[in-house]
Protein backbone atom coordinates (compact mmCIF):
# COMPACT_ATOMS: atom_id res chain seq x y z
CA UNK A 1 0.00 0.00 0.00
CA UNK A 2 1.33 3.33 -1.11
CA UNK A 3 -0.88 6.04 0.38
CA UNK A 4 2.03 8.10 1.75
CA UNK A 5 3.77 8.82 -1.55
CA UNK A 6 1.03 8.56 -4.16
CA UNK A 7 -0.74 11.94 -3.67
CA UNK A 8 2.52 13.85 -4.07
CA UNK A 9 3.46 12.01 -7.26
CA UNK A 10 -0.10 11.95 -8.63
CA UNK A 11 -1.92 15.00 -7.19
CA UNK A 12 -4.84 14.39 -9.56
CA UNK A 13 -5.89 11.55 -7.27
CA UNK A 14 -7.07 14.15 -4.76
CA UNK A 15 -9.79 15.21 -7.20
CA UNK A 16 -11.36 11.76 -6.75
CA UNK A 17 -11.91 12.34 -3.01
CA UNK A 18 -15.56 13.36 -3.29
CA UNK A 19 -18.97 11.74 -2.77
CA UNK A 20 -20.53 9.45 -5.34
CA UNK A 21 -24.09 10.73 -5.52
CA UNK A 22 -25.03 7.98 -7.99
CA UNK A 23 -24.65 5.58 -5.06
CA UNK A 24 -27.84 7.03 -3.57
CA UNK A 25 -29.95 6.14 -6.59
CA UNK A 26 -28.37 2.71 -6.99
CA UNK A 27 -29.20 1.85 -3.37
CA UNK A 28 -32.79 3.11 -3.74
CA UNK A 29 -33.24 0.95 -6.84
CA UNK A 30 -31.79 -2.08 -5.04
CA UNK A 31 -34.22 -1.61 -2.14
CA UNK A 32 -37.12 -1.33 -4.60
CA UNK A 33 -35.92 -4.44 -6.44
CA UNK A 34 -35.95 -6.43 -3.21
CA UNK A 35 -39.38 -5.10 -2.23
CA UNK A 36 -40.65 -6.27 -5.61
CA UNK A 37 -39.03 -9.66 -5.04
CA UNK A 38 -40.63 -9.93 -1.57
CA UNK A 39 -44.02 -9.47 -3.22
CA UNK A 40 -43.36 -11.88 -6.10
CA UNK A 41 -42.19 -14.81 -3.93
CA UNK A 42 -45.06 -14.70 -1.45
CA UNK A 43 -47.18 -17.25 -3.35
CA UNK A 44 -44.43 -19.42 -4.86
CA UNK A 45 -43.74 -23.03 -3.89
CA UNK A 46 -41.03 -23.31 -1.27
CA UNK A 47 -38.56 -24.84 -3.71
CA UNK A 48 -38.80 -21.72 -5.88
CA UNK A 49 -38.51 -19.42 -2.88
CA UNK A 50 -35.22 -21.14 -2.01
CA UNK A 51 -34.11 -21.05 -5.66
CA UNK A 52 -34.71 -17.32 -6.06
CA UNK A 53 -33.25 -16.57 -2.63
CA UNK A 54 -29.93 -18.01 -3.80
CA UNK A 55 -29.96 -17.02 -7.47
CA UNK A 56 -31.23 -13.44 -7.06
CA UNK A 57 -31.72 -12.47 -3.44
CA UNK A 58 -28.24 -13.52 -2.36
CA UNK A 59 -26.61 -11.36 -5.04
CA UNK A 60 -28.67 -8.30 -4.14
CA UNK A 61 -28.13 -8.83 -0.42
CA UNK A 62 -24.36 -9.23 -0.67
CA UNK A 63 -24.18 -6.28 -3.02
CA UNK A 64 -26.16 -4.24 -0.50
CA UNK A 65 -23.71 -5.07 2.29
CA UNK A 66 -21.01 -3.58 0.06
CA UNK A 67 -23.17 -0.54 -0.61
CA UNK A 68 -23.32 -0.20 3.19
CA UNK A 69 -19.54 -0.51 3.19
CA UNK A 70 -19.42 2.45 0.80
CA UNK A 71 -21.85 4.40 2.95
CA UNK A 72 -19.75 3.68 6.06
CA UNK A 73 -16.99 5.69 4.36
CA UNK A 74 -19.46 8.57 3.84
CA UNK A 75 -19.37 8.01 0.09
CA UNK A 76 -23.08 8.76 -0.42
CA UNK A 77 -23.30 12.30 1.02
CA UNK A 78 -19.71 13.17 1.90
CA UNK A 79 -17.90 13.70 5.20
CA UNK A 80 -19.61 17.03 5.81
CA UNK A 81 -22.96 15.21 6.12
CA UNK A 82 -21.83 12.21 8.13
CA UNK A 83 -25.22 11.69 9.83
CA UNK A 84 -26.99 11.65 6.48
CA UNK A 85 -24.80 8.67 5.63
CA UNK A 86 -25.72 6.95 8.90
CA UNK A 87 -29.47 7.34 8.25
CA UNK A 88 -29.04 6.25 4.66
CA UNK A 89 -27.12 3.19 5.84
CA UNK A 90 -30.06 2.22 8.05
CA UNK A 91 -32.35 2.57 5.02
CA UNK A 92 -30.03 0.43 2.86
CA UNK A 93 -29.98 -2.17 5.65
CA UNK A 94 -33.74 -2.79 5.53
CA UNK A 95 -33.92 -5.52 2.82
CA UNK A 96 -31.16 -7.51 4.57
CA UNK A 97 -33.51 -8.45 7.42
CA UNK A 98 -30.96 -8.10 10.22
CA UNK A 99 -29.54 -4.86 11.72
CA UNK A 100 -26.01 -4.39 10.48
CA UNK A 101 -25.16 -0.95 9.15
CA UNK A 102 -24.29 1.06 12.25
CA UNK A 103 -22.29 -1.66 13.98
CA UNK A 104 -20.44 -2.44 10.78
CA UNK A 105 -19.35 1.17 10.46
CA UNK A 106 -17.91 1.22 13.98
CA UNK A 107 -15.87 -1.95 13.52
CA UNK A 108 -14.88 -1.25 9.93
CA UNK A 109 -13.20 2.01 10.86
CA UNK A 110 -11.06 0.03 13.33
CA UNK A 111 -10.15 -2.35 10.51
CA UNK A 112 -8.77 0.56 8.48
CA UNK A 113 -6.96 2.27 11.35
CA UNK A 114 -5.52 -0.90 12.89
CA UNK A 115 -5.38 -3.49 10.11
CA UNK A 116 -4.59 -6.84 11.71
CA UNK A 117 -4.58 -5.33 15.21
CA UNK A 118 -4.89 -8.15 17.73
CA UNK A 119 -8.05 -7.68 19.80
CA UNK A 120 -9.17 -4.70 17.71
CA UNK A 121 -9.61 -5.75 14.07
CA UNK A 122 -12.53 -8.20 14.17
CA UNK A 123 -11.88 -9.16 10.55
CA UNK A 124 -9.19 -11.44 12.02
CA UNK A 125 -10.56 -14.94 12.79
CA UNK A 126 -10.45 -16.14 16.39
CA UNK A 127 -7.91 -18.67 17.60
CA UNK A 128 -10.67 -21.28 17.69
CA UNK A 129 -11.48 -20.71 14.00
CA UNK A 130 -7.83 -21.08 13.05
CA UNK A 131 -7.38 -24.20 15.17
CA UNK A 132 -10.59 -26.04 14.26
CA UNK A 133 -11.19 -25.18 10.60
CA UNK A 134 -7.94 -26.64 9.33
CA UNK A 135 -8.97 -29.44 6.94
CA UNK A 136 -10.55 -29.07 3.49
CA UNK A 137 -13.98 -30.21 4.73
CA UNK A 138 -13.88 -27.99 7.82
CA UNK A 139 -12.69 -24.99 5.81
CA UNK A 140 -15.63 -25.58 3.44
CA UNK A 141 -18.00 -25.52 6.43
CA UNK A 142 -16.28 -22.35 7.68
CA UNK A 143 -17.01 -20.64 4.35
CA UNK A 144 -20.67 -21.71 4.54
CA UNK A 145 -20.91 -20.33 8.08
CA UNK A 146 -19.02 -17.08 7.43
CA UNK A 147 -22.03 -14.80 8.13
CA UNK A 148 -22.42 -16.35 11.57
CA UNK A 149 -18.74 -15.93 12.43
CA UNK A 150 -18.74 -12.32 11.23
CA UNK A 151 -21.77 -11.67 13.44
CA UNK A 152 -20.41 -13.41 16.56
CA UNK A 153 -16.70 -12.54 16.29
CA UNK A 154 -16.99 -8.87 17.41
CA UNK A 155 -18.74 -10.00 20.59
CA UNK A 156 -15.84 -12.34 21.37
CA UNK A 157 -12.87 -10.22 20.28
CA UNK A 158 -13.84 -6.60 20.83
CA UNK A 159 -17.28 -6.04 22.38
CA UNK A 160 -18.40 -2.41 22.46
CA UNK A 161 -21.15 -0.58 24.33
CA UNK A 162 -24.38 -0.34 22.33
CA UNK A 163 -25.02 3.14 20.95
CA UNK A 164 -28.25 5.05 20.36
CA UNK A 165 -27.86 4.67 16.60
CA UNK A 166 -27.50 0.90 16.93
CA UNK A 167 -30.76 0.79 18.89
CA UNK A 168 -32.44 2.86 16.16
CA UNK A 169 -31.00 0.53 13.52
CA UNK A 170 -32.44 -2.44 15.43
CA UNK A 171 -35.89 -0.90 15.92
CA UNK A 172 -36.13 0.24 12.30
CA UNK A 173 -35.20 -3.25 11.14
CA UNK A 174 -37.70 -4.95 13.42
CA UNK A 175 -40.47 -2.62 12.24
CA UNK A 176 -39.60 -3.33 8.61
CA UNK A 177 -39.49 -7.10 9.13
CA UNK A 178 -42.86 -7.08 10.92
CA UNK A 179 -44.35 -5.02 8.10
CA UNK A 180 -43.08 -7.46 5.46
CA UNK A 181 -44.47 -10.42 7.43
CA UNK A 182 -47.83 -8.69 7.90
CA UNK A 183 -48.12 -7.71 4.23
CA UNK A 184 -46.73 -10.78 2.45
CA UNK A 185 -46.15 -13.55 4.95
CA UNK A 186 -43.46 -15.98 6.00
CA UNK A 187 -42.14 -16.81 2.51
CA UNK A 188 -41.09 -13.22 1.93
CA UNK A 189 -39.36 -13.15 5.31
CA UNK A 190 -37.61 -16.44 4.54
CA UNK A 191 -36.50 -15.16 1.12
CA UNK A 192 -35.07 -12.01 2.72
CA UNK A 193 -33.15 -13.75 5.51
CA UNK A 194 -32.06 -16.73 3.42
CA UNK A 195 -30.77 -14.43 0.69
CA UNK A 196 -28.62 -12.58 3.21
CA UNK A 197 -27.22 -15.74 4.81
CA UNK A 198 -26.63 -17.55 1.50
CA UNK A 199 -25.12 -14.50 -0.14
CA UNK A 200 -22.56 -14.06 2.61
CA UNK A 201 -21.70 -17.76 2.84
CA UNK A 202 -21.05 -20.21 -0.01
CA UNK A 203 -21.37 -17.75 -2.87
CA UNK A 204 -18.98 -16.52 -5.60
CA UNK A 205 -19.10 -12.95 -4.28
CA UNK A 206 -18.03 -14.16 -0.83
CA UNK A 207 -14.62 -14.89 -2.26
CA UNK A 208 -13.75 -11.28 -1.50
CA UNK A 209 -13.75 -12.01 2.25
CA UNK A 210 -10.77 -14.31 1.76
CA UNK A 211 -9.17 -12.60 -1.25
CA UNK A 212 -8.68 -9.27 0.51
CA UNK A 213 -6.23 -10.10 3.30
CA UNK A 214 -5.42 -13.82 3.48
CA UNK A 215 -1.73 -14.36 2.78
CA UNK A 216 -1.64 -16.78 -0.12
CA UNK A 217 1.82 -15.29 -0.73
CA UNK A 218 3.93 -14.72 2.37
CA UNK A 219 4.63 -11.06 2.98
CA UNK A 220 1.67 -9.81 0.94
CA UNK A 221 -1.13 -8.79 3.27
CA UNK A 222 -3.63 -7.10 0.94
CA UNK A 223 -4.67 -8.19 -2.56
CA UNK A 224 -6.81 -6.67 -5.28
CA UNK A 225 -9.25 -8.48 -7.55
CA UNK A 226 -9.87 -7.11 -11.05
CA UNK A 227 -12.58 -9.48 -12.30
CA UNK A 228 -16.16 -8.83 -13.48
CA UNK A 229 -17.84 -9.25 -10.08
CA UNK A 230 -16.60 -5.75 -9.22
CA UNK A 231 -19.63 -4.59 -11.20
CA UNK A 232 -21.88 -6.04 -8.47
CA UNK A 233 -19.74 -5.06 -5.50
CA UNK A 234 -18.96 -1.36 -5.89
CA UNK A 235 -15.38 -2.21 -6.87
CA UNK A 236 -14.52 -3.67 -3.46
CA UNK A 237 -12.09 -5.88 -5.35
CA UNK A 238 -9.80 -2.87 -5.81
CA UNK A 239 -8.68 -3.49 -2.27
CA UNK A 240 -5.12 -2.19 -2.24
CA UNK A 241 -6.47 0.98 -3.80
CA UNK A 242 -9.27 1.14 -1.23
CA UNK A 243 -6.96 0.81 1.77
CA UNK A 244 -4.64 3.45 0.33
CA UNK A 245 -7.55 5.85 -0.26
CA UNK A 246 -10.57 4.87 1.87
CA UNK A 247 -12.18 8.27 1.23
CA UNK A 248 -12.35 7.66 -2.54
CA UNK A 249 -15.65 5.97 -3.53
CA UNK A 250 -15.47 2.56 -5.14
CA UNK A 251 -16.69 4.02 -8.41
CA UNK A 252 -13.38 5.89 -8.78
CA UNK A 253 -10.95 3.19 -7.63
CA UNK A 254 -10.30 1.92 -11.19
CA UNK A 255 -9.13 5.46 -11.99
CA UNK A 256 -6.71 5.30 -9.04
CA UNK A 257 -5.24 2.11 -10.49
CA UNK A 258 -5.04 3.67 -13.95
CA UNK A 259 -3.41 6.87 -12.72
CA UNK A 260 -0.87 5.06 -10.53
CA UNK A 261 -0.43 1.91 -12.62
CA UNK A 262 3.28 1.73 -11.78
CA UNK A 263 2.35 1.11 -8.12
CA UNK A 264 -0.47 -1.41 -8.55
CA UNK A 265 0.06 -3.38 -11.75
CA UNK A 266 2.87 -5.53 -10.37
CA UNK A 267 1.27 -6.37 -7.03
CA UNK A 268 -0.17 -9.87 -6.53
CA UNK A 269 -3.77 -9.86 -7.71
CA UNK A 270 -6.76 -12.08 -8.47
CA UNK A 271 -9.12 -12.44 -11.40
CA UNK A 272 -11.46 -15.06 -9.91
CA UNK A 273 -13.06 -15.11 -6.47
CA UNK A 274 -14.34 -18.63 -7.14
CA UNK A 275 -10.75 -19.80 -7.59
CA UNK A 276 -9.83 -18.05 -4.33
CA UNK A 277 -12.51 -20.05 -2.52
CA UNK A 278 -11.36 -23.29 -4.13
CA UNK A 279 -7.70 -22.66 -3.35
CA UNK A 280 -8.51 -21.72 0.24
CA UNK A 281 -10.35 -25.00 0.79
CA UNK A 282 -7.88 -27.27 -1.01
CA UNK A 283 -4.51 -25.70 -0.09
CA UNK A 284 -3.24 -27.26 3.15
CA UNK A 285 -0.96 -24.28 3.78
CA UNK A 286 -3.90 -21.82 3.96
CA UNK A 287 -6.39 -21.60 6.83
CA UNK A 288 -8.14 -18.94 8.93
CA UNK A 289 -4.73 -18.53 10.59
CA UNK A 290 -3.32 -17.13 7.32
CA UNK A 291 -3.67 -13.51 8.38
CA UNK A 292 -1.19 -10.90 9.53
CA UNK A 293 -1.80 -10.20 13.21
CA UNK A 294 -0.16 -7.23 14.96
CA UNK A 295 0.32 -6.39 18.61
CA UNK A 296 -0.67 -2.75 18.83
CA UNK A 297 1.39 -0.29 20.85
CA UNK A 298 0.47 3.11 22.18
CA UNK A 299 -2.99 4.68 22.39
CA UNK A 300 -5.75 2.96 20.42
CA UNK A 301 -8.73 5.11 19.43
CA UNK A 302 -11.88 3.23 18.48
CA UNK A 303 -15.30 4.34 17.24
Amino acid sequence: MWCCCLPSKHPEIKALMKPDYNLIWVVVLMVLAQLTAFYLVKDLDWKWVVFWAYVFGSCISHSMTLAIHEISHNSAFGNSKAMWNRWFGIFANLPLGLPYSISFKRYHMDHHRYLGGDGIDVDIPTNFEGWFFCTPFRKFIWIVLQPFFYAIRPLCINPKPITRLEIINLLAQLAFDVAIYYLWGVKSIFYMLAGSVLGLGLHPISGHFIAEHYMFLKGHETYSYYGPLNLLTFNVGYHNEHHDFPNIPGKSLPLVKKIAAEYYDNLPQYNSWIKVLYDFVMDDTISPYSRMKRQLKGEVKQD
